[in-house]
């Protein structure tokens, strides 16, 4: 479930310029995340754009909400993360090649901190905007099944409204957000970035991504 101001560099365990050339996808179960900036088919998808407004929208009404407490907010947006994003193929995706070595074990640990370190991430960038009404403005189609739906968030305490973009992949009830692009920047891939030069500088050890996150990873950053 990504999740302006802070970016999600801010966030990093290490921390490497948002506009260095994206990294190509590593592996084949991680290969259908990657590059959505070679969308070219110019078609639009209904049923995708109708998927964000819906389920993006609910995500901001929770977090412009005045009435709900900060404890139970924090529990609905698990909640509507949880319907808006393929967290289990995100939480992959963001580890690079390192999802092909990482151990049960390690992975047991990594996926409870990484969903925190990310829902965290994620209100906070989208907190900032201050926004409360999304608008599909499009889409783009890049092959059956990969859509990229360009919307808006205005209101609230916006002057204008702002681009916010969702990759998303499936099909008719079926889609969901793989990664969400703010200001130019597309944040799963910005994550596996880091992620991976992190564990790279660590010789390897994934052990010291995961003690970072469960160090890091439960605040507002």
């Amino acid at each position: 479930m990504i999740f302006p101001g802070r970016t999600m560099r801010n966030t990093l365990p290490t921390r490497r310029q948002a506009n260095k050339t994206l990294l190509a996808a590593v592996g084949v179960a991680l290969s259908a995340i990657a590059a959505p900036a070679m969308a070219q088919s110019g078609a639009r998808d209904p049923g995708a754009e109708a998927f964000v407004q819906a389920k993006a929208q609910r995500v901001i009404s929770v977090l412009a909400n005045k009435s709900m407490s900060e404890a139970q907010k924090k529990q609905v947006f698990h909640q509507a993360v949880d319907e808006l994003a393929d967290v289990p193929r995100i939480t992959n995706f963001v580890l690079g090649k390192y999802a092909r070595t990482i151990t049960p074990e390690q992975r047991a640990r990594f996926t409870p901190v990484f969903r925190t370190y990310a829902e965290n991430v994620y209100q906070s960038r989208i907190s900032d905007y201050r926004g409360e009404q999304l608008k599909v403005t499009g889409s783009v189609v890049r092959k059956p099944g990969d859509v990229i739906v360009n919307t808006v968030v205005a209101g609230g305490q916006l002057s204008q409204p702002v681009p916010v973009s969702w990759r998303v992949l499936g099909g008719g009830a079926n889609w969901k957000v793989v990664d969400v692009q703010f200001k130019g920047i597309w944040l799963a891939i910005t994550q596996q970035q880091d992620f991976v030069s992190t564990i790279d500088n660590a010789g390897g050890n994934i052990d010291v991504l995961i003690n970072q996150l469960q160090k890091g990873g439960s605040g507002r950053r």
